[in-house]
């Protein structure tokens, strides 16, 4: 897989100092940043900011709050000291993504208080987009980052966003800065890194576009998977969440999750969310593991931490799962959750056809 690293985090870097460099003689305070309410001098000095506090939040290991610290520049600081503080604010964020394990969270309160490595690698190097952008406009200067990055950011922060012919215009349009025929003008936005839904000995990972995409082309999705993974299913999922993303309908909490073992780091399985919940508050969810790790109560412990996320949200009434009839080893994975049979035979309505959902399926349920 296609995974941001720390080199990109140069690369976007080098980039923008490169361009930047050509304007140090002009005044930029006195001139201001694209649309934004700030001059370009101290967009530019947010830009070392932000990218030292990811380091900090990474390297320090914060999972309450960012790390209590601030970046001052000394008095009569230049525009060209500016880049070159901006140049090492970088070099430390590539670093601490670069030494950081795959399985460390970090603090960051969008949307789901924590991000790992990759989504803290994304967020700063859109960020020296979007403000290498918003000074180049204030200054006059032409900018356009390669557009294959662009796509990778949007695959992995904006899941929401529908993909477009211009990655880099998309982007723009989707933090505020301009605009796509046909699309309404975006006036707010916020991170949205990806959701994890802990339990005892797992951690469900919710996929990004970015991930379900490598995965359903028979890549690895950016996880270390047991001997045998991923599952057939756990790809035919991705798919799915990849084309719903491409048409726009994709609602990231409502996707496919990796499970993944705390102690090793490994991936085991997949489970997710056949949709959004219903009118009634009905939502379906499936799951699958690799063969070699069955047997451990694995599938038992994702449904249950899955299906209780789900039943914490307001819009939720129920959830269901579905399997065959002769499939009576998920069956017992479903009961042990918790769930009890409404529809096939000896379901709890007496008469083996409930709501007449189900098509011959056993269809199981559990309430708030």
């Amino acid at each position: 897989m296609r995974t941001l690293g720390g080199e990109h985090v140069e690369e976007a870097v080098a980039g923008a100092v490169a361009l930047l460099r050509t304007a140090t003689d002009r005044d930029w305070r006195a001139t201001r940043a694209g649309r934004l309410d700030w001059d370009c001098r101290y967009t530019a000095e947010h830009v070392a900011s932000d990218l030292i506090a990811y380091a900090g939040q990474l390297a320090g290991r914060a999972t309450e709050a960012y790390v209590p610290f601030e970046i001052t520049l000394d008095e009569g600081t230049g525009n060209e000291d500016v880049l070159q503080v901006i140049e090492t604010t970088g070099a430390l964020l590539a670093a601490a993504v670069r030494t950081t394990p795959r399985e460390v969270r970090a603090f960051h309160p969008f949307p789901f208080r924590g991000a790992d490595r990759e989504g803290f690698a994304a967020m700063g190097i859109t960020e020296v987009f979007l403000h290498t952008h918003d000074i180049a406009e204030g200054l006059g200067l032409a900018y356009e980052p390669p557009a294959e990055r662009c796509a990778d950011l949007l695959a992995r922060l904006f899941p929401h966003v529908r993909p477009d012919t211009d990655p880099w215009r998309t982007l723009l349009w989707a933090t505020g800065r301009g605009d796509l025929p046909g699309r309404a003008p975006v006036t707010e936005w916020r991170w949205r890194n990806n959701l994890v839904v802990p339990a005892e000995r797992l951690t469900l990972q919710g996929l990004t576009p970015a991930a379900a995409t490598d995965l359903a082309a028979g890549g690895d999705g950016g996880f270390a998977w047991i001997d045998g993974g991923p599952y057939q299913g756990t790809r035919d999922a991705a798919g799915m969440l990849v084309k719903a993303y491409e048409t726009g309908v994709h609602r990231p909490v409502w996707g496919v999750f990796v499970l993944v073992r705390r102690e090793d780091g490994r991936a085991v399985g997949g489970i997710g969310f056949h949709g959004v919940p219903d009118e009634q508050g009905r939502v379906e969810i499936g799951y699958d593991l690799v063969e070699a790790a069955r047997g451990n109560g694995y599938a038992t412990e994702g449904l249950r931490a899955l299906s209780d996320w789900a039943l914490g949200r307001e819009a939720v009434t129920s959830v269901r799962a579905t399997t065959e009839p002769e499939n009576t080893a998920s069956q017992a994975v479903i009961a042990r959750a918790g769930f009890v049979r409404i529809t096939g035979d000896g379901a709890e309505d007496g008469e083996g056809g409930g709501d007449g959902e189900g098509g011959g399926q056993f269809v199981y349920e559990l309430r708030r």
